[in-house]
């Protein structure tokens, strides 16, 4: 019987992928180096490295840029919201007429 021991997915702090990507983009150690410096596999650094390049335009962009995609997902939220309420609405003075005639049928006036 052979004894296999299962190893955990290691989970990484924000802080910890940057701190590692920003050395790997210095150059200063080679990839083989960081990963034995920092018991990661060099794949997973370059990863980390690409997404900092990619990712880091966002950190020099307007306030306004950012919040463009949340004001968009907002308006479109608060019309939704508009929309149902509207329906709501409608639906409800439907249902006050039609009670309106019951009571005045069944001769009851209030």
């Amino acid at each position: 019987m052979t004894n296999t021991k299962t190893r955990s997915r290691r989970k990484f702090t924000a802080e910890f992928k940057a701190k590692v990507a920003m050395e790997a983009l210095q150059e200063k150690l080679t990839l083989s180096e960081l990963s034995k410096k920092y018991e990661v596999h060099p794949n997973l650094i370059t990863k980390w490295k690409n997404q900092l390049k990619e990712q880091s335009t966002s950190v020099f962009k307007e306030r306004g840029e950012a919040t463009d995609d949340a004001k968009d997902k907002l308006i479109e939220q608060l019309y939704k919201t508009i929309g149902s309420l509207t329906m709501d609405v409608e639906f409800l003075k439907k249902s006050c007429r039609y009670e309106q005639g019951r009571t005045q049928e069944d001769g009851f006036q209030g």
